[in-house]
């Protein structure tokens, strides 16, 4: 499997997340919150941008579409995916302030977050779409990150699109409204996700019935549940794949999502059938919950030394 011939574009929400790391021992006397001694920032790509990092650690040929604003947060994210190796099209937005995260942390525990984003424009989102075209031809798979931000308002024309020019389509969805995502390849909702399209179940039979009537509704080749420490299912016409998580000690599940679909994103790219990549995926999701924060999986960490499988 040669991964620096995949190439994947990714379009979605990007974001900047920053990481405030600081002591929390005492108890403020004005009223009965910690006190956080502040001793250091760390910023990292979030977002559309992680997942676009992470296809870029595992050596795919990367590009990324996505809307910031004229910021400094937006410059930051430039400049991080450029050291990541990832060809980032950024397009800028006076109206908006680009989307961050911020975390405080004490101990790797996290105390609060604070979140920071408007929607971009429909003049800059339309120019995005005019790149997005010219893209296709570039590309094996096509990667929608959503994160319900206002980036991917025209999801439905990248979708048909993307199919039309022969791509593998898929889709990190986000919110109620999964028919925007009809007709992708593959979507990767985590549980929660699921519960909020589809509505409670009651055991595995009844999860399964109500999984694969949306994937028929949708018309999609596959719809890939993420469980967390229950692993994932991979459900295809006629038929589910329960694939368990590997045991690991969890430290934080912050991008887990984005990392299965990056490498389910590369994996497919390189010609891994579905199957293989989903495992590998599954893999790659279990590496990530033993990092703290948004992180990266290596071809090293996923296949051994010589990072191949």
């Amino acid at each position: 499997m040669n991964l620096s011939k995949a190439r994947v574009l990714v379009v979605g929400d990007v974001m900047l997340d920053r990481y405030w790391y600081g002591d929390a021992t005492r108890i403020s006397p004005e009223a009965p919150v910690p006190v956080v001694l502040w001793q250091r920032e760390e910023v990292r790509p979030g977002g559309a941008a992680n997942v676009a990092r992470n296809c870029a650690a595992l050596g795919a040929q990367t590009r990324l579409l996505s809307v910031v604003g004229r910021d400094e947060a937006g410059a930051t994210i430039a400049r991080l995916l450029k050291k990541e190796g990832v060809a980032a099209s950024l397009h800028r937005d006076g109206s908006i302030r680009t989307t961050q995260k911020l975390r405080i942390v004490h101990r790797k525990h996290q105390l609060l977050r604070v979140d920071m984003e408007t929607e971009p424009s429909k003049e800059v989102l339309a120019s995005k779409l005019a790149e997005f075209r010219e893209a296709l031809a570039d590309c094996d798979v096509v990667l929608l990150s959503d994160y319900g931000k206002g980036g991917l308002a025209h999801i439905v024309t990248m979708i048909r699109e993307a199919r039309r020019a022969g791509r593998r389509v898929l889709v990190d969805p986000k919110g109620d409204d999964y028919t925007r995502y009809k007709g992708a390849s593959v979507i990767t909702p985590n549980l929660a996700e699921l519960r909020e399209v589809v509505g409670s179940w009651s055991n595995d039979k009844e999860l399964t019935q109500r999984a694969q009537q949306l994937r028929a509704k949708l018309a999609v080749e596959a719809l890939l549940l993420t469980r967390g420490e229950q692993g994932m299912t991979l459900f295809r016409r006629g038929r589910a794949l329960n694939i368990k998580a590997q045991a690991r000690e969890v430290s934080d599940v912050t991008g887990a999502g984005d990392t299965v679909i990056a490498t389910l994103a590369v994996m497919l790219a390189a010609g891994e059938g579905m199957e293989s990549a989903v495992r590998i995926a599954n893999r790659a999701g279990g590496i990530k919950v033993g990092k703290f924060g948004t992180a990266v999986v290596t071809p090293a960490e996923l296949f051994g030394k010589n990072g191949k499988d």
